[in-house]
């Protein structure tokens, strides 16, 4: 048995070469997994369920939930797709987890999350979080605007995103270890597996008492297609598959 994990794809239908890996990937690779989880950002942006179809979504949709009446397929939502809701659940058949979420990984316990709580360091992006991602009344006004609007609001917001990422260091954006520590520490873990950076890597920590503890980092799906597989021997492996 395995389980496969992925995130950081950004579909959108100026990137038509992603969506089709990602649908061979959900026909023809994933169906014989035990368990899927997608980590987050599975769109470069999600305005609301309502706007699947102006977004091209549907296709994507339909394939994920064709996976999902043979595979359990879990998703935590990333800082581009926050706003996925139940509507999104019931047409994907992805089961909507919590971001910092501890699963039996076949006997071990792993702490599964987006990654960007992490990035302590980004005070812009703490602040965005704060003010946005989790802020419940934030996302109810914004999804009483019209599609349109929301549109033109999430293409100010890339904008601004990527103004930010051209003015910090790539470092500042990345994990910072202490709170990498107070996330294993707090969940009482000892293997993390998240996206968000890009920076598909395996890091290894040595915590209190001498304890082992494995970070997995997912890559994005760019230029290839970062797959982190979970066998029941408990081994953990990253591959990149061509796009």
């Amino acid at each position: 048995m395995h389980t496969y994990f992925i995130s950081d794809l950004h579909l959108q239908k100026q990137t038509p070469q992603t969506i089709q890996a990602f649908i061979y990937f959900l026909t023809k690779q994933a169906p014989t997994a035990e368990r899927i989880y997608l980590l987050g950002d599975l769109f470069e942006f999600w305005i609301g369920d309502d706007a699947a179809p102006m977004l091209g979504a549907e296709p994507i949709l339909g394939a994920m939930q064709a996976l999902a009446s043979q595979v359990d397929c879990y998703f935590i939502a990333g800082n581009r797709d926050f706003l996925v809701g139940e509507q999104f659940s019931q047409q994907s058949g992805f089961k909507i987890l919590d971001d910092e979420t501890v699963i039996d990984l076949y006997g071990t316990a792993t702490l599964i999350l987006h990654g960007d709580s992490l990035c302590t360091e980004d005070i812009a992006h703490q602040q965005f979080r704060k003010q946005i991602v989790t802020n419940k009344e934030w996302r109810e006004g914004f999804l009483t605007l019209s599609i349109a609007e929301r549109i033109e609001q999430a293409k100010l917001a890339r904008m601004e995103s990527n103004q930010h990422k051209s003015e910090v260091t790539m470092d500042i954006m990345d994990v910072t270890e202490a709170a990498v520590i107070d996330a294993f520490t707090n969940n009482g873990v000892k293997n993390m597996i998240h996206g968000h950076t890009h920076r598909q890597n395996i890091h290894q920590y040595e915590l209190q008492n001498n304890e082992k503890a494995t970070r997995y980092v997912l890559g994005d799906w760019h230029t290839s297609a970062s797959v982190l597989i979970a066998k029941d021997d408990g081994t953990l492996t990253i591959d990149n598959f061509p796009i």
